[in-house]
Formats: C-alpha cells, sequence, structure tokens
C-alpha cells in the first residue's frame, strides 16, 4: 500500500472520530445558543476562505489573478442583484469562460 492510500485512510479514520465526537460530548443535551450560532457561521467561512484561496493564488512573489477572479466577481454582481443561486452559478461560468477566451 503506498503511502497516499495509507494518508487517504488515516483520514478517513480521523474524519470518522471527529464526527463521532460531537454527538459523544455533548450527549443528547442542547446546545446554548451561542454554541449554535458559532456552528451555523464555520461552513459559510469555511467556503469563503476556500473560495478566496482557490481563486487567488500566490507563488511567493506576489498573488496572480487569473479568470476565476472573473468569474467571482461577476457571481457577486449576481448574488447583489438578488438572483437565484441556479443564476448566479450560470453567470459565474460564462464570465470565467469569455475571461479563458479573450485572455
Amino acid at each position: 500500500m503506498s503511502d497516499v492510500w495509507i494518508t487517504v485512510a488515516a483520514l478517513c479514520v480521523a474524519n470518522a472520530v471527529l464526527k463521532a465526537a460531537g454527538p459523544l460530548m455533548v450527549g443528547g443535551r442542547p446546545l446554548s445558543g451561542r454554541a449554535a450560532s458559532v456552528i451555523a457561521m464555520v461552513a459559510p467561512a469555511l467556503l469563503a476562505s476556500l473560495v478566496v484561496y482557490e481563486t487567488l493564488s500566490a507563488d511567493g512573489r506576489g498573488i496572480h489573478v487569473d479568470a476565476r477572479l472573473v468569474g467571482l466577481a461577476a457571481a457577486a454582481v449576481a448574488l447583489a442583484l438578488k438572483r437565484s443561486v441556479l443564476v448566479v452559478v450560470t453567470v459565474a461560468a460564462v464570465a470565467t469562460a469569455l475571461a479563458r477566451a479573450i485572455a
């Protein structure tokens, strides 16, 4: 078995342990309002950080901007105009494709 598969297996086990730890620690008790609000904010914050990380890449000398930033900006505009998620994703994909075609 290669090192990669050992790493994947270890991460799978660690993920299962982490997922089981929450219910075991809480033990059926209701969460406080503050804890529930913090947990509710984790997923959007993580998603936003992943979007920024994947959109702006750095190589140690500076930040590189590519066509994905155009798509992100187009998605932000569509969200500001309160469009549906389907429209936002479509606008972002089309803007990114056009930016790549032009560049």
